[in-house]
Formats: structure tokens, C-alpha cells, sequence
């Protein structure tokens, strides 16, 4: 038998094609009503937002105000006494909603720039590449009371992808810590100090007259060499101010850790009888006024020289 043959497809029913073109103007409206709410909410949010620009103006003292001034093109008031106030700009906050829609009408622009972890604001850590999220947890972190004493404690940051630290790594900059203008609440910050070593490093500091060197801190009892080498890339010691060995009193320098009572009576005596070229160190140690243990102390000193 011959098999039935097919009956051609006839042409598109009215019915049909009113759906379709019923489909289409559907899908249009769609996309256009998201359209106009995202418009709408970014509307809404722009009005309610704050400003981009924030400018921040200090005021000179009161008793250095003029009521008359002028204003600089770099944003400093200048009085006709001379008196300079300050200006600051940075920007402002922004709500959640407002960073979310910025973020995807334009991404951030990922910057690289010197930093202390300790003291970047938070718009700046964004500005670093990292997200309003870890930001804030940084800046948590810290008003909590922590510290980034190494570049390696940021590199420890659970927020900080090891990616990240490698990129910004050459741009941390932690200043270290001196240990002659430092206080003790400072020094609180180093490895291995608490309340009792801090003390006694400002209270042999001010014996000393100031550290010549960072060795000196040994001097102090217990503090040993160990714990030395656990901050010694944290610390430093500016020049001091030059220790007036030949001109203070009797009383004055026997208050020094390196002389003793005897030792300052003998110098006072020593420099009464000696011209100031022969004012040295060297000159008391082999006058047999030092001993062995005070020269050496000594040698570590910062002295100013006899007149």
C-alpha cells in the first residue's frame, strides 16, 4: 500500500501570530519597567545621599583670628596677620545602596600608593582595592586596640589575600619606633614590653641622658640580648643631646649610671686641673679615675666635648 501523503503546512494562524507579537511587547515592557526602576532607585538614592566633596575647614586660635581674610587658591585662608587656617578635602560617606550602584556603573579603579596599616583611613584602604567589608574589619581591628608592628602581622590579615600583600608589600611603610622620644605608653607596642620594661626604659633613658644606641637598652637589668633581637628592626635611637661631662656639678654626675660618686668627685677635680685638650675620655681612664666597667659604659655615650 502507498502511505498517506502529509498535508503541507498551511500559513501562520491570526491567532498565533497575535501571541507572538503579544510576547514580544511583553519582553519590551519588562526590560523597560527595570530600566525605569533602577533609574528610579538611583534617583532616590542620589537625593538622599551626601555630597562627593567634602571640605573640612579649621579655624586659626581665637586669639590669632582676623574677622578679615584671604582666601589662597590651595584652599588655605590667609589673615592679614599672617595667620593661616586650614582647609581639608576628602570625601564623603556614602550609603550602602549608593557605593553598591557606584561599584556597578563604574568599577574602582584599583590604586597603589605608600601606606602605614596602622594609620590608613578606611576610604584609603578602598582605594588600596579592598572591598567596604575588609576595610572596615581592618579599621575594626585596630580600634580594638591592634597593631601591626611588621609587614608580615598585615600579610597574617584574614582579609588580606595573599595576592594582595605580595602587590602592596613594597609599599608598606610602619615607621620604627625611637627609643629616645618614644613614652612608655609607645613602647608598650614592642614585643616583650609590658608596664615594667617600659618604665624602665624611659627611666634609664632620662639617666643616660639619652640612648646613644639601641645596645644600651641590655644595660637595663634582664633586658637581654633575646629580647633585644625581637625588636631590634622596630626600634632606633635619634642622636641624643651630647652628655656635658666636663661642665655639670658634682651631684649632676653622679646621677649618670657609668659614674660613680667617687668617680664624678675625681673628675670634677681632674677637669679643675687639666686643660681642656686633655678633657678626654681616655685622659680619666688612664688617670685611673674610671673603672674598667664605667669607661666601657662610657665609650657607649654620646659626650660633648671640654671647652
Amino acid at each position: 500500500m502507498t502511505p498517506p501523503k502529509k498535508k503541507d503546512d498551511g500559513p501562520l494562524t491570526a491567532s498565533f501570530v497575535t501571541g507572538a507579537i503579544a510576547l514580544v511587547f511583553l519582553i519590551i515592557g519588562y526590560e523597560v519597567a527595570v530600566f525605569v526602576h533602577k533609574a528610579a532607585v538611583t534617583r532616590l538614592v542620589a537625593n538622599r545621599d551626601r555630597p562627593d566633596t567634602v571640605y573640612v575647614y579649621e579655624a586659626p586660635p581665637e586669639d590669632a583670628a582676623s574677622p578679615e581674610t584671604s582666601h589662597s587658591t590651595t584652599g588655605t585662608a590667609v589673615s592679614k596677620e599672617g595667620t593661616a587656617s586650614k582647609t581639608t578635602r576628602h570625601n564623603a560617606h556614602h550609603s550602602p545602596e549608593a557605593i553598591k550602584i557606584r561599584e556597578k556603573a563604574s568599577p574602582r579603579r584599583v590604586e597603589t600608593f605608600r601606606f602605614n596599616p596602622n594609620t590608613v583611613s578606611v576610604e584609603d584602604l578602598r582605594r588600596l582595592g579592598f572591598s567596604e567589608k575588609q576595610a572596615l574589619s581592618i579599621d575594626h581591628y585596630r580600634q580594638k586596640g591592634g597593631r601591626f608592628r611588621r609587614k608580615a602581622d598585615f600579610a597574617k590579615s584574614y582579609v588580606v589575600a595573599d595576592s594582595v600583600y605580595e602587590r602592596l608589600a613594597p609599599f608598606i611603610d610602619i615607621p620604627r619606633l625611637d627609643i629616645n622620644k618614644a613614652d612608655s605608653l609607645a613602647l608598650l607596642d614592642l614585643p616583650g614590653i609590658g608596664p615594667y620594661f617600659a618604665g624602665k626604659v624611659v627611666w634609664y633613658r632620662e639617666r643616660l641622658g639619652g640612648y646613644s644606641t639601641v645596645e644600651q637598652l641590655t644595660e637595663i637589668y634582664h633586658f637581654d640580648e633575646e629580647k633585644l633581637d625581637g625588636m631590634r628592626d622596630l626600634i632606633y635611637c635619634s642622636k641624643p643631646t651630647p652628655f656635658p661631662i666636663w661642665t655639670l656639678p658634682e651631684a649632676d654626675l653622679s646621677h649618670h649610671p657609668h659614674i660613680s660618686r667617687a668617680e664624678a668627685h675625681s673628675i670634677v677635680l681632674y677637669r679643675e686641673h687639666h686643660p681642656a685638650a686633655e678633657c678626654t675620655l681616655d685622659g680619666l681612664h688612664l688617670a685611673g679615675i674610671l673603672s674598667e666597667e664605667h669607661y666601657a659604659g662610657l665609650s657607649r655615650c654620646l659626650l660633648a666635648p671640654a671647652e
